[in-house]
């Protein structure tokens, strides 16, 4: 796995960010999750199919823009292709799994 990592919450909450292949395999794409633990929040991705994700390590933690984006968002599951094109936005994972 290329990177990832999370950051702690001041509610207790958990955002886990990931950076894995795009379904093309063209592309890698940067995965957003929000979750009441770690655990929880690889679950949420392997119960969308995405079987063989694991977080090794805290070496790509999310920056603070990346968290506020998945705060806002009512799923609290975001993506986007890397390298990050500035003009890209964030989109639900449901456009990704489709």
């Amino acid at each position: 796995m290329p990177g990832g990592g999370f950051t702690r919450l001041p509610s207790g909450s958990v955002v886990v960010a990931l950076t894995l292949p795009s379904p093309d395999r063209l592309t890698e794409v940067r995965v957003l999750v929000r979750a009441a633990n770690r655990a929880r929040a690889l679950t949420r991705l392997r119960n969308l199919g995405l079987r063989a994700v694991y977080l090794r390590g805290n070496t790509h933690p999310p920056t603070p823009d990346e968290i506020t984006a998945v705060l806002h968002h009512p799923d609290g599951l975001l993506w986007r292709t890397t390298p990050q094109n500035r003009t890209e936005l964030w989109h639900p994972i449901g456009a990704l799994l489709r």
